[in-house]
């Protein structure tokens, strides 16, 4: 420790009260699967001896020790657990921005999920929310963590009884690497027996490449260090050789998380390029995944050795496809841009691709419920592919799930052609911002009426993809807000013997009205319930201007059409006043304000249609 180091003061502080519940449920909602707690310290020790790795390939000053390891050393006399490795190591600023915060996804929303889940559910979370290293307290009063970042004199100690506050103590340590030391509870003995530790290892830890030693004391009360692991890449061995449990374990160590893996793709690529893979499709998705970053996250080895996880192996579409992919064809020093560059990984992009595309396609053929739980998880961001990734677009539109106004049961364009109604040339959709709201959207009632299935698309991607995938099976993707013409071709389902109303006098009057506020006021035949209704023509939809607006695009201002219902007693009402040369301006903008207001459009006056609503109301009762 450097004399610099020596001299400075310990450090004391506080976690927020709401990280302090979240120890609080850590520790105790979790209790029944305290074990985890190891897995999730020798994962992080694995993840840090990685790192160092990696960047001693370009600065030999970082170069690991040869026999580089993770060493677990229970002292029963102590009560305490030790876990020491060789890793990257944390500065001071680290250990109190990695160990000072938690839970990246917000301590509230883990909260919640917690108590609603049920008992056998929630060791799962731990997984989805990043607590991880917090899963320490639930087998210890205290943990202090000693660590010298590689390249650093310096060593502090980050220590905690996750009850609320945190200190940074001066330290030393002669080599850099991490030690955590655990005081364990009285209730936690078992944690310091060498056979209990070493099944846990065995159970969780047993394909980490990284050497684990185990310190045990022989009858003689001497100690000795023996291998926990096998140590071995389970990627490398034949697939005849692994079993189920060990792939979900694999699984569940490469992505941190708790599920069931949906589908395992494992295979060996050989010609020009050869490359091993070991893929893993998730069953559920994690809590933050949408707010994740969008790239994938996929481990790149070269020989057997970890090089990066932001070689982008597949498209951001996939980002949810985790796992390993090892090659012998590329150098061990490769760098970031190269790898952007090198014709190599852009061979082995492509073939994964392909094979995880396949898969998924194999998978939605069989049409289980399996798959349709799938696409609920990773539908939204699957999507996006038919957004952005045009060599594959026609591909994910064949096996691509939508909710439809046919049924409440996942469908495909296969299933919406086959049920095209004659004359029906188009595949018509309808934006929104929830499926329940498009449901009852005013827009669906003359299709309904017609008896012609709309899809309803609720995801954010899909107010832009239907533009770039234009068509399917010859078959256009039109908005149903682009569709005014279209429902004229076909006649109604329904029985209407309504009478409509000549609003010849009352279109031209609430144009005048309403001035620039609207392109145009028109009649119209897709409504059968509702009075008026907003629609555009041509250019973004209404759907597709919102996301603009949100996402601080540019969005120039677009009057709407204002269509009416000469059938509704309201429309009635306003056209037998104008015939009889009334003014109808007080109820124009009242009607586009309430064409608006179905739409989710933002009022631009809520104040001033507060008021003319109720003047408008309150008139028959004033008479």
């Amino acid at each position: 420790m450097s004399e610099t180091n020596t001299q400075k003061a310990a450090e004391k502080h506080e976690f927020s009260a709401e990280v302090g519940r979240l120890l609080d449920l850590v520790v105790h909602a979790l209790y029944s699967d305290r074990e985890i707690f190891l897995r999730e310290l020798v994962a992080n020790a694995a993840d840090a001896t990685d790192k160092r790795r990696f960047e001693a390939l370009t600065d030999s000053a970082l170069a690991l020790p040869e026999n580089a390891s993770i060493r677990i050393n229970p002292d029963k006399s102590q009560k305490e657990l030790t876990i020491s490795d060789d890793g990257v190591g944390m500065t001071h600023d680290e250990l109190a921005q990695n160990l000072g915060t938690i839970a990246r996804s917000g301590t509230r929303a883990f909260g919640e999920k917690l108590n609603a889940a049920k008992p056998e559910d929630r060791p799962s979370l731990i997984g989805q929310f990043g607590v991880g290293f917090y899963a320490a307290f639930m087998v210890a009063d205290r943990v202090d963590v000693t660590s010298r970042k590689a390249g650093s004199d310096e060593a502090w100690t980050w220590s905690s009884d996750g009850k609320g506050a945190f200190t940074l103590t001066p330290a030393s340590r002669s080599t850099p690497g991490t030690d955590i030391v655990l005081h364990m509870k009285d209730d936690a003995d078992e944690f310091l027996d060498s056979w209990r530790l070493r099944s846990i290892i065995r159970k969780w830890a047993d394909h980490i490449s990284w050497p684990i030693t185990l310190r045990e004391t022989k009858e003689d009360g001497t100690t000795e260090d023996q291998a926990a692991n096998e140590g071995t890449a389970l990627w490398s061995k034949p697939k005849s050789e692994i079993t189920p449990e060990q792939y979900a374990e694999f699984y569940r160590h490469v992505s941190h998380a708790f599920d069931e893996p949906y589908a395992t793709l494992h295979w060996r690529a050989e010609g020009v390029t050869e490359f091993t893979a070991l893929l893993f499709l998730p069953s559920a998705r994690p809590f933050d995944f949408m707010e994740q970053s969008r790239e994938s996250r996929i481990h790149l080895h070269v020989r057997r050795m970890f090089i990066t996880d932001e070689a982008e192996l597949v498209p951001n579409w996939m980002r949810f496809v985790q796992g390993v992919v090892d090659t012998e064809d590329l150098p061990l020093n490769v760098s970031r841009e190269m790898l952007q560059a090198t014709p190599v990984l852009a061979r082995i992009r492509k073939a994964v691709t392909k094979r995880v595309l396949s898969e998924i396609s194999k998978r939605a053929k069989e049409a289980d419920s399996g798959f349709n739980t799938f696409w609920e998880n990773f539908g939204a961001v699957i999507k996006e592919g038919l957004w952005e990734d045009a060599e594959h677009r026609t591909e994910i539109a064949g096996f691509a799930r939508f909710h439809s106004t046919y049924s409440d049961d996942l469908i495909t364009l296969d299933d919406y052609i086959s049920r095209m109604k004659d004359g029906q040339d188009a595949i018509y959709y309808l934006t929104g911002d929830s499926l329940d709201a498009l449901k009852s959207s005013a827009q669906l009632e003359g299709f309904r009426a017609r008896g012609l299935e709309v899809l309803l698309l609720s995801d954010p991607v899909d107010g832009f993809w239907p533009e770039r995938l234009s068509s399917y099976q010859e078959k256009p993707l039109r908005s149903v807000t682009h569709s005014h013409g279209d429902l004229e071709k076909f006649e109604s389902v329904e029985a209407d013997t309504t009478e409509a109303a000549d609003v010849e006098k009352l279109v031209p009057a609430l144009k005048d009205a309403l001035g620039d506020q609207v392109k145009d006021v028109r009649s119209t035949v897709r409504l059968t319930g509702s009075a008026v209704v907003i629609t555009s023509d041509g250019g973004p939809d209404l759907t597709m201007q919102r996301l603009m607006r949100r996402s601080g695009q540019a969005m120039p201002a677009m009057p709407p059409i204002l269509e009416i219902n000469p059938k509704h007693p309201l429309i009635k009402a306003l056209a037998e006043r104008v015939a009889k040369g009334e003014s109808v301006k007080d109820y124009a903008t009242v009607l586009l304000d309430l064409a608006r207001v179905q739409e989710g459009e933002p009022l631009p006056d809520p104040t001033g249609f507060g008021r003319s609503l109720a003047t408008l109301l309150a008139g028959p009762a004033a008479e």
